[in-house]
């Protein structure tokens, strides 16, 4: 609500005098009190409440209209090559994706969210689109900060939440800095990182490839490479070919919602 790069609102009382303003201020007395904006700080409480409870219980916010739910169902079949997509995503010594973007169904036969919630340092290149960075100075480094202030342990530092990839084929900008704009070249770095450095990172004045270039030089040792396919060496072989990457690909492709299930029915 107050990130300068988002809703830039200036603080809760701003927030508030705009919310007295808007249409739903009636239907929010309504459902909170008619004197609910005379406490600013129980309105503001209130207020986050509602969104939390939309994005909870309103079916639009989560259709789970996708061929994958549906698959999940036995509603319909996947193609063999979403199949191979999903076996290279799914195979822990390869793309490994699986590990933190799970695609198992939960206890209670609940559909996947397609992420564990936890955070990843993967030292994606700095992106000379953004114009914060602009100064060679400023990093974005997640949990530690500058946005976030409440974290001052630097083993955090670097370390951004894996986000969930339904709906990734939809997308236009990919991870946290948007550095990338198809899903292909997003899944193409993530297995050519360490294989293929040179074509990721820039140069620095010595000519050596200046790698996970946006973060502070004494940051970088977060940056994972432990974790399959993170583990690799320059010059080795990739863990995707550029098929397996169309393959895995495809496979996020069923992740959209608004799967026309009619006509695609299992017989």
């Amino acid at each position: 609500m107050f990130n300068p790069n988002e809703m830039a609102n200036k603080d809760p009382a701003a927030l508030l005098a705009k919310m007295q303003r808007a249409p739903y201020a009636a239907r929010f007395k309504e459902v909170f009190g008619q004197n609910i904006f005379a406490d600013p700080t129980k309105a503001f409480t209130q207020a986050m409440y509602a969104i939390e409870r939309f994005e909870l219980e309103d079916p639009s916010f989560h259709p789970y209209t996708s061929k994958f739910d549906y698959y999940l169902d036995g509603k319909v079949q996947l193609t063999a090559q979403e199949l191979r997509g999903k076996k290279l995503f799914d195979d822990p010594a390869g793309g490994n994706c699986a590990s933190c973007h799970i695609d198992q169904s939960g206890v209670n036969g609940a559909h996947p969210l397609f992420t564990d919630f936890n955070f990843q340092a993967l030292g994606v290149p700095r992106n000379a689109e953004l114009k914060v960075n602009a100064d060679p100075k400023y990093f974005d480094m997640g949990l530690c900060g500058p946005l976030r202030t409440d974290q001052s342990d630097k083993l955090n530092c670097g370390l951004f939440k894996s986000v969930s990839l339904r709906n990734a084929a939809t997308r236009h900008v990919f991870f946290h800095n948007g550095r990338f704009h198809t899903l292909k070249e997003a899944l193409r770095f993530y297995v050519q990182r360490d294989t293929n450095p040179d074509k990721w990172y820039p140069r620095d004045a010595h000519g050596k490839v200046d790698k996970f270039n946006d973060l502070p030089v004494a940051l970088r040792v977060n940056v994972d490479t432990t974790d399959e396919p993170l583990t690799r060496k320059p010059g080795e072989r990739p863990v995707w070919s550029e098929r397996d990457i169309d393959d895995v690909a495809v496979f996020l492709a069923t992740l959209s919602d608004g799967y026309d299930l009619k006509s695609k029915a299992v017989k």
